[in-house]
């Protein structure tokens, strides 16, 4: 296993280099600049203003220059430079917004697997059921919803049936944290609604497929309790697929968390990053998107690795 890590984390180096390549030439490819934005503000606007904004800012040498630059102060500095807009530290605004996102993202998954799994066993073992016939409903109509309307309607009907707004101040965990995952349940549930649905139709079909084996009826005739037979038998052997649905989602959990956190307004990561877009602040996008990327490939490797964790004879070569 220990080779297997090393391989894994020296992929990531060429991986993370295409990723950062793409996503700072992509965002310089967006019509419209920063300059742009930033002239914009001048009652009158030159060439002369043009020229002026774009060397001080640095754009006006060759985009190549300016990547090495950029992936230099990374490297060997740690930090990921400033704001183009308002010359903020860009590691000190990521700083302050990552507990949110990431608050925001492992309520959401923890949500989404608390609805999704323990429904998906049961519409397997009430297979064609009632119940399972309004399992599946769900889980298509999960699906179906795109988060950023049900995030809508959430805040919409509420606000005109009972004059309920969700607040849009943050509270701090460790000042007040009943406050806190008030502010932070709806939010996750809606994006963790989505998740659940595909979740919850995996763990279905897979306990399907395992309870079909001939060491299930073995257990079934040894006189087994159902909970045993299903959660210790059955369910330990269809965790591998449902472990990849969840490891696959997690790009899905970080785009849905850029929209999420704008609609309810919380000031984690993706506001910065819509904030940023907007204004083509050049640096604060590269730099979150990045950030994006390395979390996503180390999640990838922590859920190959749970492989092993579940299964004995997962070998890593």
């Amino acid at each position: 296993m220990r080779a297997y890590i090393i391989r894994r984390l020296l992929l990531i180096i060429p991986t993370l280099f295409i990723v950062s390549l793409i996503i700072f030439t992509s965002i310089r490819l967006i019509p419209g600049s920063v300059v742009d934005y930033i002239v914009s503000s001048y009652e009158f606007q030159t060439k002369a203003d043009l020229a002026t904004v774009r060397h001080e800012l640095g754009l006006d040498k060759p985009m190549l220059e300016q990547y090495g630059i950029w992936m230099g102060q990374i490297i060997v500095h740690g930090n990921m430079g400033k704001s183009m807009i308002d010359q903020s530290t860009v590691v000190e605004d990521l700083k302050a917004r990552w507990p949110v996102t990431v608050e925001l993202g492992i309520l959401a998954l923890i949500f989404a697997q608390l609805i999704s799994i323990p429904i998906g066993i049961y519409s397997a073992i009430r297979q064609d059921s009632i119940g399972d016939f309004f399992a599946r409903s769900f889980a298509i109509l999960a699906i179906s919803i795109p988060n950023f309307f049900l995030a809508t309607l959430v805040i919409v009907f509420p606000s005109i049936w009972w004059h309920y707004m969700p607040s849009i101040k943050l509270i701090e965990f460790t000042k007040d944290p009943l406050g806190n995952l008030q502010m932070f349940v709806i939010p996750a549930i809606v994006l963790g609604i989505s998740m659940a649905g595909l979740t919850m139709r995996m763990t279905r079909t897979m306990m399907l497929e395992v309870l079909r084996q001939d060491y299930i009826r073995t257990a079934w005739a040894k006189g087994l309790k159902e909970r045993v037979v299903v959660l210790r038998h059955a369910l330990k052997n269809a965790l591998l697929p449902i472990i990849t649905i969840i490891g696959s989602q997690i790009p899905l959990l970080v785009g849905g968390s850029v929209i999420i956190e704008n609609i309810f307004q919380l000031p984690g990561m993706g506001q910065l990053f819509i904030n940023a877009i907007s204004k083509r602040d050049y640096t604060v996008v590269s730099s979150v998107v990045l950030l994006y990327a390395v979390a996503i490939v180390f999640i990838n490797l922590l859920t190959d690795l749970t492989y092993g964790m579940l299964d004995p004879r997962v070998h890593y070569n």
